[in-house]
Order: C-alpha cells, then structure tokens, then sequence
C-alpha cells in the first residue's frame, strides 16, 4: 500500500476497480458459454477484456507513479466502452441461458475468494483488508447456498419417493412397480398379480376404515414374506404386485408363502375378518429375448382370473401347448 499517492478513498477505488473488473469478466465468461457464443456476448466479452486490463495496468502504473493524465493507456477504456455500447445493438439469446448461471456464477466466485484468502495467508498484508473481508464473506454465502441447495435437494428426492409411494400401504406404487418390471430384462424372475379374494364384501359390509385397516395389515404381511432382493407394490384397490427374483420354482415358493400369510384370521378392532388372495404368475428366463412390460402384466393378469375361477389360489401363465399350472 506504500507505492499508492493519494487519499485512503482514492487507494481503495485504486485497487477496487479492478477487481470489479476480474468479477465481470468471470461473469461474462460464463455468459458467454451458457449462450453458446453469440455476438452479443462475444463483443460484451471484448469490451469487459480490454477495460480490464486497462485497469490493471493504471494500477500498476499507479503502484509505480509514473501515470500520466490523458496518457495513450487512457484510450484502453474509450475502446473498451465501443465494443460494450456496439453488443446492446445484437440479439443476445438470452432465452437460452441456463439455469446452472447461478452455480456456474457461485463456484466462480467461492475460487476467487478462496485464491484471495490463500495468497493473504501466504503474503500478509499482500491485499487491504476490505478485501479479506469480502472474500470471506462471499465464502461464507457460498456454504449458506449450499446448505439450501442440499436442502432443496433432500426436499425434492423426498418427493420423487412419496410420487412413487403407496400412501395407505407404505409400498411402492404402480409407477415404482412399471418401472422395476425392466430389471426382468436382464435377470431371471417371475412377475406376479396378487388379488384379495372376498375383500370387496368385507369393504361393503364394514366400511372403508375396516377396509383400509385391512389393506395395511395384509400389505405388512405380504412384506414379511416377501424373499430378499425382491419386489412388493400396491397396484391399486385390492391388487398388490410382486417381483420374485430366482428361477421358477423360487417363484412357486414365494407365491405358496405369500398365500400361507392369510391362512390366519385378521383382527381388527373387534371384529375376526378372514381374507384370500389369488395369485397369477409368469416366468421370465434369463436367456431369452426380453418380453415387454405390458405383455408380462397381461399374462400374470391371465394367470390371475385362472387362478380366481379354479380357486386354486396361484396360477402361472402358460402358452397355448402347455397348461395352467398350479
């Protein structure tokens, strides 16, 4: 600070301008790549460029006091100035500027004033300290943006989950269910339809809050019998979706368990309620070309009606050669 002539508020608009400069630059840069190059901001960009650094080097003639009024240097601004007014005068696609200009600005600015801090912790003294002030209260709001951004984030993952969340059963939904029937592509399954046998008259005769109550306690007890790395949904009313990984007669097995669950009377409140639950099944090999979703939720709905209509309890889907097989 020694090499500056002139008052403190001449020193400081010295040394401020310039980094304005730097600020403006780092922030025409970006527009720049957000809008993908056009005019505008291509002649915006030179004329941010050479006012830089004209300031720079006024600072540093200043520094040495060999600065001059009305110098050749002094022309750097009035061009400067030229190619900023001739950039008012293009279209600047500011339609196409993307949403990531606020990161994009806020990482620019947390690597400046970290730079800042970094050469103050090695050169003390080296900057004003107005300037160690602001670089670290822009560091400061950076941490604050990103805890909100976390935060906003979190809110957001929240509520993808709760879009593909059952919200009486607390299982996946349809939405979930579709899109984990793909995994079937590349790994051997069976996709199955479970429907609850005599639960619309038990909803008629006793209500919908008998009949919620009892969608949650058969749902928890689908879920206990469920294998590992497997898959539980409610598609919707009376019908759950599963998911069982393994070859078929791993599928058999589950469906046999899923059953057994409602081999026992349900309590709730004071009332004894006995429930069923057909199943329709449809294997899918590994080995094989893959089967579109949609074939596969017909055929296990297919399975499903068999399975109703025999009273057999499960069913799996069969092609016209072969039969249905319990």
């Amino acid at each position: 600070m020694e090499n500056f002539e002139g008052s403190a508020l001449s020193v400081f608009l010295t040394i401020v301008y310039p980094i304005g400069d730097l600020i403006l630059l780092a922030v025409t840069i970006a527009l720049l790549i957000l809008q993908r190059g056009t005019v505008r901001s291509f002649l915006l960009l030179m004329g941010i460029s050479i006012f830089t650094a004209t300031d720079l080097y006024f600072l540093w003639q200043s520094s040495t006091s060999i600065y001059e009024f009305a110098s050749l240097s002094d022309d750097g601004w009035l061009l400067g100035l030229i190619f900023i007014a001739e950039s008012l005068w293009h279209h600047g696609g500011e339609g196409e500027i993307s949403q990531r200009f606020n990161s994009i600005a806020a990482g620019i600015s947390l690597i400046a004033s970290s730079g800042v801090l970094f050469i103050a912790a090695v050169r003390p003294r080296y900057f004003p300290d107005f300037i160690i002030y602001i670089a670290s209260t822009t560091i400061l709001l950076a941490f604050l943006r990103l805890l909100l951004a976390l935060k906003d984030a979190r809110s957001i993952a929240e509520q993808r989950e709760l879009a593909r969340t059952d919200e009486l059963t607390g299982l996946p939904n349809r939405r979930r269910f579709l899109a984990e029937i793909e995994t079937l592509h590349h790994r051997a399954g069976t996709l199955m339809i479970l429907d609850l046998d005599g639960f619309k008259n038990i909803n008629d005769l006793h209500g919908h809050l008998v009949g919620d109550q009892l969608l949650r306690t058969i749902a928890h007890r689908f879920a206990r019998a469920m294998p590992s790395y497997s898959h539980l949904a409610r598609l919707g009313g009376d019908e759950f979706g599963a998911i069982i990984y393994g070859n078929e007669s791993v599928g058999l097995e589950s469906a046999f368990a899923l059953r057994a669950t409602l081999s026992y009377p349900i309590a709730i409140a004071d009332l004894t309620l006995d429930a069923g639950v057909s199943i329709g099944r449809v294997f899918h090999p590994a080995d094989v070309e893959p089967i579109a979703r949609e074939e596969l939720l017909r055929r296990a709905d297919i399975a499903m009606y068999q399975a109703k209509r025999e009273r057999s309890g499960t069913a799996i889907w069969a092609t016209p050669s072969e039969v249905y097989q319990p």
